[in-house]
């Protein structure tokens, strides 16, 4: 147990939090801008077509997502050993430089690798945060303090991202990524300034956490997240040029249609994390199917603002409400690798951010629309919903074949997943 004063506890949590809002912004930003970073960066695919640049600038969104499905693993199962602090401030480091990077490299090409880069760190980052709230808040609030960090990436999508969007109309996006590597810089000092030491765990190592992936349930899992949120980030990534040119707002009005989207994401999350408590695979079956008629509804009606908004905040909510159930199912079925789960939740999701945003660019550059990555993300639907459906099959027939509730993989008490990922 810390010994820490309340009011360290509570700066540190917010320190930890400030890095969640940064990564927030970093992730989401090129969706408001996407516009903004086609016509600066392919200026003669722009000449030719609005819609193919667009489509290309999409791929910088596939760049940072394929920078997490990398590094989220990666990192969980190397660096487990070192000491918390220290790789908290690693990853921020590597933020800071990859985002300062992205606002000045010259080329479309080498930002593409400046986004990679910078996306590295995502994973371990919550993952470390995580850990290092639950020891600071102490037995019985571990998980409000898990719930802290996380805030920093739901206040981002609510505030950071609309804000930071109308920075980059008005001074230019790479002012905007400027301004995102500051905060990251300030979460290096903050957290250099008020996190605790703490020792990482001295028996982890790469073979006991990759055995997580010899279990058919956690590839079922992983498979149900990446196309969850695949279908999520084909509708996202391209919510501006959707705004303006299908619907016909203002691009002003663009920071609006973010910040509904990121209301919808922070409603989402709590109401599937209360939901997954009670039934982890009811909510995932649920989540899809409100997924399912969000998409159809924001195809048939975004050409009016109230059909755009109102989807557009269903659509997220639906889409968030499944990452914490998507979460504790990796936590039924990932047995001792439990470091491991938590990172490669953040890597399931976004193969399907990359996914999305690189097919819903696709429709559009072959001359669909901007309302086609709606079909796409539709279209994601169906096999996410079969294999939530082959999982459930598979753990109702391991149940009976042990003759117990109890399969392998899953632990059923949910109490004793927390303790043993929060250890």
């Amino acid at each position: 147990m810390n010994t820490f004063s309340p009011a360290r506890v509570r700066l540190a949590l917010l320190a930890l939090a400030l890095g969640g809002f940064g990564i927030g912004l970093t992730e989401f930003v090129a969706m408001g801008l996407l516009p903004n970073l086609a016509a600066d960066l392919l200026p003669n695919v722009w000449a030719v077509s609005h819609e193919r640049a667009n489509g290309q600038a999409g791929w910088l969104v596939s760049a940072y997502a394929l920078g997490v499905v990398v590094g989220a693993p990666t990192i969980a199962a190397l660096a487990a050993r070192f000491p918390r602090k220290q790789l908290l401030l690693a990853c921020l480091a590597v933020f800071a430089l990859g985002t300062v990077a992205s606002a000045t490299l010259p080329t479309f090409g080498l930002i593409l690798v400046a986004r990679f880069v910078a996306a590295l760190p995502h994973g371990a980052y919550f993952g470390i945060a995580a850990l290092v709230a639950a020891s600071l808040m102490g037995q019985g609030k571990r998980g409000r303090g898990v719930a802290l960090v996380l805030s920093g990436l739901t206040i981002a999508n609510v505030i950071g991202v609309p804000a930071i969007t109308f920075l980059g109309q008005q001074a230019g996006w790479r002012i905007a990524y400027l301004a995102v590597a500051s905060i990251f810089v300030l979460t290096f000092v903050a957290v250099l300034l008020v996190v605790p030491f703490q020792h990482g765990d001295p028996e982890a190592t790469m073979r006991r956490e990759l055995k997580a992936f010899q279990r058919p349930q956690v590839w079922l899992t992983l498979l149900v997240g990446a196309l969850g949120f695949g279908g999520f980030f084909a509708v996202y990534t391209y919510v501006s040029p959707v705004a303006t040119t299908v619907t016909g707002l203002d691009v002003g009005l663009v920071p609006f249609v973010l910040a509904v989207a990121g209301v919808g994401m922070t409603i989402g999350n709590f109401a599937g994390g209360r939901a997954a408590d009670h039934h982890v695979l009811g909510t995932l079956f649920v989540c899809f199917g409100i997924f399912a008629v969000a998409l159809t509804g924001l195809a048939l009606t975004a050409q009016l603002p109230a059909g755009l908004f109102f989807f557009v905040f269903l659509v997220s909510g639906a889409a968030s409400a499944l990452s914490p159930a998507i979460q504790t199912r990796l936590m039924d079925v990932a047995g001792d690798s439990q470091a491991l789960a938590a990172a490669i939740n953040h890597s399931a999701l976004n193969v399907g951010n990359s996914l999305g945003a690189y097919f819903g660019g696709v429709t559009i550059a072959a001359g669909f629309g901007y309302l086609s990555p709606t079909w796409v993300g539709l279209l994601l639907c169906v096999p996410g919903v079969g294999l939530a459906l082959a999982s459930a099959l598979l753990q109702r027939r391991s149940a009976r074949s042990t003759g117990s509730e109890r399969v392998e993989g899953v632990r059923l008490d949910e109490d004793a997943v927390l303790d043993s990922t929060l250890a």
